[in-house]
């Protein structure tokens, strides 16, 4: 009988996907964002990505290098970080400010607590949130095709445009976006959060894959979408606006800063969507998503102390 068995350490169950094959698809599903990126905001925009990829994979090997642990650069978290980043950055945004932004997010965010797996909150958007509070006018600058323009959740924060009988009492004259372009992407806004379509092209590959699930992203943007209307503004206009898609289909699903239980990943999204309406309404920044992740990032082990399931026949 002691032949037929073989005594191991756990995981003792193996999934066909490992960490580098998960990243992968991630970086897959990015693609059409990027390409569209590129599209409506020229090659610029494919320059910042490659600076920030390449920034975010030097960051992580030096640091790995110089600490003397295993070199996990081959998984592709590092690109997928750089990726996120780039798209999460004006088109406009000089390199040497967002190789600084990698690599904060590589070393202090993600390194600093243990590397993948271990850190408290999404590197991407850590970085992300370093750059505005550093560099509030290059974070908020927004061109096409060389022309600055404002994007369609700072018109609505200008707050006589009308959006589905709304008044959103704007300078005469000021006109919002159409909602096609908003859907496809052409508006100013960052290189990868602009077109809807391409991030639902990603989410539904994301869902073919098994890489996600539905919950978080659905229940976030239905969250926000409901609010704002709530609050008095277009709240079907306001789903497509800013970089709801983005952060609520690429980075509030993150495995490590995200809840483990299907009704703790409901309530880390309503948290968020919530956080983000208040933002986008009451404060003074247009947008929110990624500050309303971050927040609740930090609220996930608690979620997950109250939300996981009771062992069988253990005691309340």
């Amino acid at each position: 009988m002691e032949k037929l068995l073989t005594v191991s350490s756990s995981p003792h169950i193996h999934a066909d996907q490992d960490t580098q094959k998960v990243m992968l698809w991630v970086l897959a599903a990015l693609v059409p964002s990027g390409l569209a990126g590129v599209y409506f905001f020229g090659m610029r925009a494919f320059v910042l990505m490659l600076v920030c990829v390449i920034t975010c994979h030097l960051s992580e090997f030096v640091w790995q290098k110089l600490a003397k642990q295993k070199i996990t650069i081959n998984d592709c978290s590092a690109a997928v970080t750089g990726l996120l980043l780039a798209y999460n950055l004006p088109p406009s945004m000089e390199y040497w400010k967002a190789i600084i932004g990698c690599i904060f997010a590589i070393i202090v965010v993600k390194q600093f607590f243990g590397g993948i797996g271990c850190n408290i909150v999404n590197p991407a958007l850590a970085g992300r949130a370093m750059m505005v509070v550093s560099w509030p006018v290059a974070m908020t600058t927004w061109t096409i095709d060389g022309v600055s323009k404002a994007t369609p959740l700072a018109l609505l924060k200008l707050g006589g445009e009308t959006v589905g009988g709304v008044s959103m009492g704007m300078p005469l004259g000021t006109k919002l976006p159409l909602l096609y372009d908003l859907f496809i992407g052409n508006v100013a806004g960052c290189v990868g959060e602009t077109s809807a379509l391409a991030l639902l092209i990603g989410f539904a590959i994301l869902l073919y894959k098994g890489i996600i699930k539905w919950q978080i992203p659905v229940v976030y943007i239905v969250t926000v979408g409901i609010l704002t209307a709530i609050f008095g503004r277009p709240g079907f206009y306001e789903i497509f606006a800013g970089g709801l898609f983005i952060g609520a289909i690429f980075m509030a699903t993150d495995y490590t800063t995200s809840p483990m239980t299907t009704k703790g990943q409901v309530i880390f999204a309503l948290g968020c969507g919530l956080i983000t309406a208040l933002i986008r309404t009451f404060g003074g920044y247009p947008g929110g998503v990624s500050f309303s992740i971050l927040i609740m990032n930090v609220t996930v082990p608690l979620i997950d102390k109250f939300t996981q399931p009771r062992i069988f026949g253990e005691a309340k």
